[in-house]
């Protein structure tokens, strides 16, 4: 796992975004909010605001307690690709994020 640097934890901390699970609209969240690395990128997990995601402990874990966890990482990748800015993209260009969100939308729909 990566490190979350001090520059990004300060604007996560100071964004409303972080207070509650990015999947609180399922209805099944548990547990208290952990940050995930949902990119990753040139082998990397990305040290940005965008691709770090608040996600209760339920929706990080695939074997949370003996039920079971209900972690979905494409999901996680579709919240956060979501979130970039056509600035953040072109910071990345290696990979093609507009194709990349496509098919997630193909899966998940549009994110708000």
């Amino acid at each position: 796992m990566r490190t979350i640097s001090t520059r990004v934890k300060k604007r996560i901390s100071d964004d409303p975004f972080y207070d509650q699970c990015c999947r609180l609209d399922e209805k099944d969240c548990d547990g208290c909010i952990t940050w995930e690395h949902a990119l990753i990128y040139a082998g990397r997990q990305m040290d940005e605001v965008f691709a770090i995601l608040p996600v209760c402990e339920f929706h990080h874990a695939v074997n949370m307690h003996q039920g079971g966890g209900k972690l979905d990482k494409k999901k996680h990748e579709w919240i956060a690709i979501s979130r970039m800015t056509d600035e953040d993209k072109n910071k990345y260009p290696n990979r093609d994020w507009n194709k990349d969100l496509n098919i997630l939308i193909f899966t998940y729909g549009t994110y708000d």
